[in-house]
């Protein structure tokens, strides 16, 4: 057997657990962002919700721009040099990495996904600095113990950590069970360590349209919160000017019309 043989074994895997069939978030959100990493189911499904709801588009676009200035400001502003990125997505232009290592080349950054299509091309992701390092953990965001546990050999967990979920939520379904994986995951990082995250909200009638249409379309779920539930995710932490606002508007280098999707960026004590 050949050294490549158990690589070619594992990438059969992983294109065997890629459903086609359905539409998928990580694809679906990749060709409103106008990536190339998506089937024509996804697109399918897009297109359909373009004519519910066409500011979805720009949800998708200005919510990938409120993570690049939130990474900006930790490691630019806060000096954080390590970031945990939950719900990674699909790679595109500006990923966490590329964003943090451009103002210190040192960050490490780990990604955590457990979607097949984003394992296969987590190869993306890992394009590191010299000074700095890069990885990706195929894990569950339900068992954020375990996620702790293996970004422990890529970060050093007693010094801060920004951690980052962003449009990532909405899969689980019950609040406070979200709420609680977003606890247990900050209760693992040391005070100093910082929570973003952004989502789409229930802000207006095409959202909840465009949201009830993506769920009807045999995909994996996704549900729109109220500001107030994305608020919630901050209780306990130190949130940084604005607050909890529209992407569009959280420090803004340029003028953009408001969103339904809302972010921000906490401390803990």
């Amino acid at each position: 057997m050949s050294d490549q043989d158990p690589q070619l074994a594992a990438a059969a895997e992983i294109r065997a657990r890629i459903d086609t069939t359905k539409p998928h978030s990580a694809r679906f959100w990749n060709y409103f962002v106008g990536g190339k990493d998506n089937y024509e189911v996804d697109r399918e499904i897009g297109d359909q919700i373009k004519e519910i709801f066409p500011g979805l588009v720009d949800v998708a676009r200005t919510s990938r721009q409120f993570l690049g200035r939130a990474v900006r400001h930790l490691a630019g502003e806060q000096g954080v040099r390590q970031f945990l990125d939950i719900g990674t997505g699909l790679p595109t232009a500006d990923n966490t990495h590329e964003v943090a290592q451009r103002v210190a080349p040192d960050a490490r950054i780990v990604y955590v996904d457990n979607d097949p299509m984003v394992l296969a091309h987590a190869r993306a992701l890992l394009t590191s600095t010299p000074e700095g390092e890069t990885a990706y953990i195929d894990a569950d965001f339900y068992e954020p113990e375990e996620i702790l546990k293996t970004a422990a050999s890529t970060l050093d967990l007693s010094q801060p950590v920004a951690l980052m979920i962003l449009n990532t939520l909405g899969h689980v379904a019950d609040y406070d069970q979200a709420r609680e994986l977003v606890s247990r995951l900050m209760a693992g990082l040391p005070s100093g360590s910082y929570l973003v995250i952004s989502d789409s909200t229930a802000t207006s009638e095409g959202m909840i349209a465009a949201s009830n249409a993506y769920n009807e379309s045999g995909a994996v779920p996704y549900y729109v919160r109220s500001v107030e539930e994305i608020a919630g995710f901050f209780e306990g932490l130190e949130l940084a000017e604005p607050g909890v606002v529209p992407v569009t508007e959280w420090r803004p280098e340029s003028e953009a019309s408001t969103v339904d999707a809302y972010g921000a960026v906490g401390r803990k004590p």
